[in-house]
């Protein structure tokens, strides 16, 4: 029996970057992971998707070329097959970089499904056929999430599909109805719109992207509307039946008017469900409560020497939070005092053009808090950067107490702006307050210096509108 300091089960952002720290850190130890190293993040989510929407991009310039004073002789067209494997190759290249981390930092790899067997030894179905048992001192679970199926609308990967059948279909819908407006779906209709596919958005809550604030939800459906994406909020697919290859979607909205669009695909986007099944959980009795495991601040479990983090703990569904949380974990475990995370100042992004970006509260959870605000908007129709760059859709939106001066909330959407909340979130980790952030110098021109005109506008200082 092979032993370890430190064995974590599942290699995404949180498991490899958690098993790499810990090597830093003189453990022993290994990884368990069933299929391809980097887990559904690099493999089957952030980065591929990033890739197809980057060439939904280039597309969509190179198809306004006219407006930059550019022209093409000949017609221009995608080649969606190409795309997909671009994408593909993408993510390869990524997991060969993590295969390449992992040796560096002398992680043994196991290639196999990890289950608990106590709360110190692992039992592993190897990819070979056969299986080992492994020991240590500790074992972090970070098993990750897929894509959540609808018992009235079960995926059947063909017709119905999730979120990784869509990054490698084998050719162009014609039509596609998504349902739910979250990141996922929202991120896959704007680059099947793009793409040439007529696309409707069906969401059950009254507006899209419901986790941001009411006045970004608005800037991207406004934007889905300009490109041709029909959208359906305050409504729910009741139920998809399959006729001549053809799905038939029935959607009841919220007055209970009940219709129905035939289309090619149904993409399935409305959340993910956590991978806690099988994996020994209520055999060592390890606490679960709403699909999710119970932990601490440190991501213990209620039994000692398992740990949790990631998708499958409370808390933001996000890669960069299960890295940090991987940190802590680790860190914590190796006698440090690392810092917990402060689960308020977890910056979220959404990339479709225009991107999205957010941090802190929304006005609405202000309001319902009964917090007193000021709140300023400065939208990039006046901002010279965004108007040289034909972008011009979209704001900047701050919120601050009006007592304190601390920045409660900043929701962005325009273009590049998931480049620009890193700097939010390291400003409201600092206690900057509104007038502090007046008074810093930002680069023009630039999109960035709309959070300075946002606060100006938020304090009666603004001179641009």
């Amino acid at each position: 029996m092979a032993n370890y300091d430190l064995i974590v089960i599942g290699s995404g952002p949180g498991g490899y970057v958690a098993a790499i720290r810990a090597s830093q850190l003189n453990m022993k130890t290994a990884i368990v992971e069933r299929a391809e190293l980097g887990g559904i993040c690099l493999n089957w989510g952030c980065i591929p998707t990033k890739a197809l929407l980057k060439s939904a991009q280039v597309y969509k310039y190179i198809s306004h070329a006219a407006e930059y004073g550019i022209t093409f002789n000949g017609t221009t067209s995608p080649d969606f097959q190409a795309v997909v494997k671009r994408s593909r190759g993408v993510a390869e290249n990524m997991s060969k970089g993590i295969q390449y981390l992992l040796k560096k930092n002398n992680v043994d790899v196991i290639a196999g499904e990890g289950k608990l067997i106590n709360n110190h030894q692992v039992d592993v179905k190897l990819n070979d056929g056969n299986s080992e048992t492994f020991e240590a001192k500790h074992i972090i679970l970070a098993t990750g999430a897929r894509s959540r199926s609808l018992p009235n609308v079960p995926q059947d990967g063909k017709h119905i599909i999730g979120y990784r059948e869509a990054l490698t279909l084998s050719k162009l819908p014609k039509s596609m109805v998504v349902m739910g407006s979250g990141a996922i779906g929202s991120e896959l209709a704007y680059f099947y719109s793009t793409m040439g596919t007529q696309v409707t958005i069906v969401e059950y809550m009254p507006r899209l992207v419901p986790v941001e604030d009411d006045d970004i939800a608005a800037q991207l459906a406004r934007s889905f509307r300009k490109y041709g994406i029909k959208t359906l909020t305050g409504a729910a697919v009741e139920n998809v039946e399959v006729i001549d290859n053809q799905c038939v979607v029935t959607i009841k909205d919220s007055k209970e008017k009940v219709s129905e669009i035939t289309c090619d695909i149904v993409l399935s986007a409305v959340g993910v469900a956590t991978n806690i099944e099988g994996i020994g959980l209520e055999e060592c009795q390890v606490k679960v409560e709403r699909g999710k495991v119970i932990v601490d601040e440190y991501y213990r479990t209620n039994i000692e020497g398992i740990y949790a983090i990631g998708d499958i703990v409370h808390g933001p569904a996000l890669a960069h939070v299960a890295s940090h949380e991987a940190l802590v974990c680790v860190e914590k475990i190796a006698g440090h005092n690392p810092e917990p995370v402060d689960y308020s100042n977890i910056p979220g992004c959404t990339y479709t053009t225009p991107e999205i970006a957010s941090v802190g509260l929304t006005e609405r959870a202000c309001q319902e808090q009964g917090l007193d605000i000021l709140v300023g908007k400065f939208p990039f129709t006046a901002s010279g950067k965004a108007a040289a760059s034909g972008n011009r859709d979209g704001l900047v939106k701050v919120i601050f107490d009006k007592n304190t001066n601390k920045w409660l909330g900043c929701h962005l959407c325009g273009d590049n702006v998931t480049e620009m909340i890193a700097g939010v979130v390291t400003a409201r980790k600092s206690g900057i307050t509104g007038p502090e952030l007046i008074s810093s110098v930002f680069p023009h021109p630039t999109m960035s210096e709309a959070i300075m005109e946002a606060v100006a506008v938020a304090y009666n200082e603004c001179v641009h509108i």
